[in-house]
């Protein structure tokens, strides 16, 4: 039966319940622990008791309790090993608060921290009444023993270590009280050991696991493909990758912990380097060209330095650009190729210009002719993506259910004739990058709720598909319809045309810039001639009172047509499509179009005759390129020839093959 017993006398009730704990675990098998806290309550006097006192400090508030035939122990306390490993985290030489209810534990407490190995960080002692100096008030790290409530509001890191634990010495000063000492007492140290070796081994795991890690992004930074260089406030170099090694010429080993003047002799480098004002410069380092960034990390007080090869990112941009042409994801105009020099031009390619440095969605609004979809190329050469893909498509050219899986893409089986593994949609392919939706206008209203869902959660899910597939990419949209008029009509969903249209582009007609058309005019005989052509002064200002309803492609064509009949190097009036059409105050031009329209259709029909010839059936791939016409406009015309049943377009990849009423037809044009 258990006689011995003690009292623990304790000035918190938190130090009394941890303290209580540490006694019955390692003697409470032994001895009856009593614990009384005078911040809560204390017990009437205390008589032939043992009573252990938290510490020296509660005497003055416990002795009133003590009486006649007590033993008082003060208690020896150290730190509590359980929660230690907190402080191993915090980085060499930080300094930090620490913060306890008296001078006194404060400063007993730092000596046991550093006593027991745990000496790289810088303790300034703090506690209730004690004024800091301005540099410790920029402190922003705090560790206490519990006292979690004294610590100054300016420090953001509060790490409570737990309330201090009592040291062997005093557990053996309790066993020999009770003459238990020689008995128990290589028990108790065991035990006690124990607790100290299971704090060890714990040490030990976060110790290995740091080592790994650091390992691990060591060999991450190695893998980075630019040069990687950091140094700490003192100028001690912290990192030196294997690409910096390259540039640098010199080793790893030899160069970190060394001050960085050591290092980098070159004077221009360093005071780049040491500099506020610049975060990027290029320079040539040992033959090398190369684009240095610098940046701070003000947590940790370190700068990094980045060394980027210029000739190998110039070289990878351009094996992007290769790669994205041959798929034909690349924007082939810039705001170079929008001729005019007009104040509407000048004005919208500006406004253009600052629109595509966001990320946003940008709604294009224009006549037919304007040069939407030139836009829309220039936007995204000049934004952040301009190394990404650029993809677009017609609403008015392509079929609801091909649209559909034009768009979205599909999975294997989805419906008959799907392709073994599915097909990725334009906007999969357009990841990274942007899409043009051209005739936005001419989308079915089941399509705009599609598209809706796509730009509001930037989504989408394969056609037979039971996933979500999220994307990045950039909306560019135009139309050349009175998309307000649409939304009265119920034909435009509303909430779409506000996603649209969180940015807008309105492009200038053709008649509200007649003085461009002098240079838009000499730009379309140079790209279809080597000729010295000119433009007769009566021709001209024919051409600028026209009011140009069909806009530049109107321009354009008229231009074709006259150079296909002209008769000498001066574009006359009778070389003209229609005369009538360009007197003033008319209303609309005609028959330059059709005329131009039929010439295409006699060059396709030549070209399908040709490949018929000599290869057999012609794709539309092979006749794209035999022709200055787009795959979009060649589908167009093939579409037209084949309702007039001059030619016979086959499914998949069977190409086309010109019929016997075209062959006639085609001859008949060349007579």
């Amino acid at each position: 039966m258990r006689t011995q017993e003690l009292v623990l006398l304790a000035g918190t009730t938190e130090t009394q319940h941890t303290l209580q704990e540490q006694l019955n675990d390692i003697l409470g098998e032994f001895i009856t622990i009593h614990s009384y806290a005078s911040e809560d309550w204390l017990p009437d006097t205390l008589t032939d008791q043992l009573v252990i006192y938290s510490s020296a400090i509660i005497d003055k508030e416990v002795q009133h309790v003590v009486g006649q035939g007590c033993k008082v122990i003060v208690a020896r306390r150290t730190t509590n090993y359980e929660y230690i490993d907190q402080l191993f985290e915090l980085p060499q030489g930080e300094r930090v608060l620490y913060v306890n209810d008296f001078p006194q534990t404060a400063e007993e407490s730092i000596e046991t921290l550093q006593k027991i190995g745990i000496h790289h960080i810088h303790y300034v002692p703090y506690y209730p009444g004690k004024t800091l100096t301005p540099d410790q008030q920029t402190i922003k790290t705090a560790i206490t023993p519990g006292e979690v409530h004294l610590i100054p509001d300016s420090v953001t890191q509060k790490i409570n270590i737990g309330v201090r634990l009592i040291d062997i010495t005093t557990l053996m000063e309790i066993l020999e009280h009770f003459n238990l000492k020689e008995a128990l007492g290589g028990e108790i140290s065991d035990r006690y050991t124990r607790k100290i070796i299971e704090l060890s081994h714990h040490l030990s795991l976060v110790n290995q696991q740091t080592t790994l890690l650091n390992q691990h992004l060591k060999h991450v930074v190695d893998g980075v493909n630019d040069g990687v260089v950091a140094f700490d406030s003192r100028g001690k170099i912290t990192v030196f990758n294997q690409v910096a090694e390259q540039y640098i010429r010199v080793s790893s080993v030899h160069a970190i912990g060394k001050h960085i003047q050591h290092i980098f002799k070159q004077d221009s480098l360093l005071s780049f380097i040491f500099q506020n004002d610049e975060t990027s410069r290029y320079f040539t380092i040992n033959g090398l060209n190369l684009m240095v960034y610098r940046f701070h990390l003000n947590e940790e007080d370190t700068t990094v330095i980045i060394f980027k090869n210029t000739d190998e990112t110039i070289s990878m941009q351009k094996a992007a650009r290769h790669d994205l042409l041959q798929k034909g994801y690349i924007a082939k105009h810039t705001f170079d190729d929008i001729i005019g020099n007009s104040p509407a031009v000048l004005k919208t390619k500006q406004i253009a210009n600052r629109l595509a440095q966001t990320e946003l969605p940008v709604l294009i609004q224009g006549e037919s002719g304007t040069g939407k979809e030139l836009y829309a190329n220039a936007i995204h050469n000049v934004s952040s993506r301009k190394y990404q893909p650029f993809l677009a498509v017609n609403f008015s050219a392509l079929p609801e259910d091909l649209l559909e899986s034009e768009l979205f893409g599909y999975e294997e089986g989805a419906f008959t004739g799907a392709k073994k593994g599915g097909k990725r949609g334009l906007f999969e392919q357009a990841d990274g990058g942007t899409i043009f939706l051209d005739e936005i206008g001419d989308v079915s209203v089941k399509m705009q709720a599609r598209l809706l869902r796509v730009i509001q959660e930037m989504e989408i899910r394969r056609i037979g598909g039971n996933k979500n597939i999220p994307i990045d990419v950039r909306i560019v949209a135009a139309t050349n319809k009175d998309l307000l008029k649409l939304i009265e009509q119920g034909a435009f969903r509303e909430d779409l045309y506000h996603r649209l249209k969180v940015l807008t582009l309105s492009l200038p007609a053709l008649r509200e810039r007649a003085g461009d058309i002098p240079g838009l005019a000499a730009m379309f005989i140079r790209e279809q001639t080597h000729e010295e052509i000119h433009v007769s002064t009566p021709v001209m200002n024919q051409l600028k009172m026209n009011p140009w309803n069909g806009n530049i492609r109107e321009l354009k064509n008229t231009i074709s047509y006259m150079l296909a009949v002209r008769e000498s190097n001066e574009l006359k009036r009778e070389d003209l499509p229609n005369p009538v059409s360009y007197q003033p105050g008319t209303t609309q031009s005609t028959n330059a179009v059709d005329i131009v329209e039929k010439q295409d259709q006699v060059e396709l029909l030549q070209v399908i005759y040709d490949l018929n010839q000599h290869q057999g059936r012609a794709s539309r791939s092979k006749i794209t390129q035999r022709t200055p016409l787009s795959e979009q406009q060649v589908r167009l015309r093939l579409q037209k020839l084949q309702e007039k049943g001059y030619i016979q377009v086959g499914k998949g990849r069977s190409g086309t093959a010109i019929t016997d009423a075209g062959v006639t037809f085609l001859k008949s044009q060349s007579l």
